[in-house]
């Protein structure tokens, strides 16, 4: 017997698919307690690995006899070391995760949600950091809405397609992940939007996004729609008349926390105002395409997150608060932890500072927390 590899991206199928999954997590207990990789049919316990170092004959008769074992810790390392005392103790089919929870973090799964004029839309699911990104391609054209760090996923899927991709729009100041939409712009030759009320401190050139402005990619039609409340500047995009692309305002079980840049108490009015009269003067059989999702039970077919608007009228609790007062309360009061490196985020993403590449992937370690509990 041997220690074997699951790369992120079997364990993403697995969770997707909802096969059976058997986890020991060996991280820190504060760091498993705060994130851990979830899923219908994951089961996970922590042992923390310095309780690990002298054997691992105290948890055997613990481990599951009839499922894979994938030992997790933050990097890989180890992880390595207790999955191969595993192995040397007897136990069967015993995996580690390459790259550790870091690379969970940073795993991209491209789900298809649509067939479009002349090409289709593509969900790009970050499902262990519960960010979401988009790209519309069309007659050998693409855009990417919300793109994650990580943007050689964006590259190599539209060099695998034939497709330029012209242009990269974020449609908010983002403070739980890093925008890799510049960057993305700046190598592919494309045009960088932002929404100009949230780029008041950024320190690089952008062409402002705003409503009334009408993109075209290939044959398929981009509607900015304004709709702030999680940021003054967050912009809504409506897609072909189908689809609404709510960036972090509205999710499929709650909607956005308005508190990320200190102003939960001035934007709660702007907040309602898009959730209550903005949205719901749309055709309610628009499909929400949300920018995260909070927990895996979002996750449809294939790994897609989405819901009919008028669904998410009559379900989500968020969009069903009558007196303006309670919503006020519900939106300041009742917010998770803020997340991760949230202030040093937005700070990268205004161009202020430009830490390292592993600075950046330990600042984005944890999940997204946008949403209102």
């Amino acid at each position: 017997m041997s220690l074997n590899k699951m790369h992120a991206s079997e364990v993403a199928a697995k969770i997707i698919n909802k096969n059976d999954l058997f986890i020991l997590d060996v991280r820190n207990e504060d760091a498993y307690a705060d994130w851990k990789i979830d899923g219908e049919s994951v089961t996970s316990m922590n042992v923390p690995y310095f309780d690990l170092i002298d054997g691992v004959e105290d948890i055997l008769e613990k481990l599951p006899k009839d499922k894979e074992i994938l030992v997790v810790c933050a990097k890989e390392g180890s992880s390595i070391f207790v999955g191969e005392e595993l192995v040397e103790a007897g136990v069967q089919n015993v995996s580690y995760l390459p790259g550790g929870m870091k690379a969970w973090s940073e795993y991209l799964e491209p789900v298809k949600v649509s067939d479009l004029p002349g090409g289709a839309l593509y969900q790009f699911v970050r499902i262990g950091k519960g960010c979401l990104s988009y790209m519309v391609e069309s007659n050998g054209e693409a855009a990417v809405i919300d793109a994650n760090r990580m943007i050689e996923n964006y590259t190599s899927f539209a060099e695998n397609k034939g497709l330029t991709i012209k242009a990269t729009f974020d449609t908010h100041l983002h403070a739980d992940h890093i925008s890799g939409g510049k960057d993305l712009a700046d190598q592919m030759g494309g045009t960088y939007y932002l929404p100009e009320e949230d780029a008041g401190e950024v320190t690089f050139d952008y062409t402002p996004l705003k409503e009334g402005d009408v993109f075209s990619i290939g044959d398929v039609k981009l509607e900015p729609v304004y709709s702030p409340g999680h940021t003054i500047g967050s912009t809504s995009f409506i897609i072909q008349d189908q689809f609404l692309l709510t960036g972090d305002i509205l999710f499929v079980q709650s909607i956005g926390r308005p508190d990320l840049a200190g102003k939960a108490e001035d934007w709660v009015t702007d907040l309602r105002t898009t959730l209550y009269d903005r949205y719901k003067e749309m055709a309610g059989e628009l499909t929400v395409l949300p920018a995260h999702f909070s927990k895996v039970e979002e996750l449809g077919e294939n790994g897609l997150v989405s819901a009919q608007l008028n669904e998410l009228y009559r379900v989500n609790d968020g969009l069903n608060v009558e007196k303006e007062e309670d919503f006020r309360k519900m939106v300041t009061e009742n917010l998770p932890p803020q997340p991760n490196a949230y202030q040093e985020i937005r700070e990268t993403n205004m161009g202020k500072i430009s830490p390292d590449e592993e600075t950046q992937r330990e600042m984005e370690v944890g999940p997204n927390r946008c949403a209102v509990n």
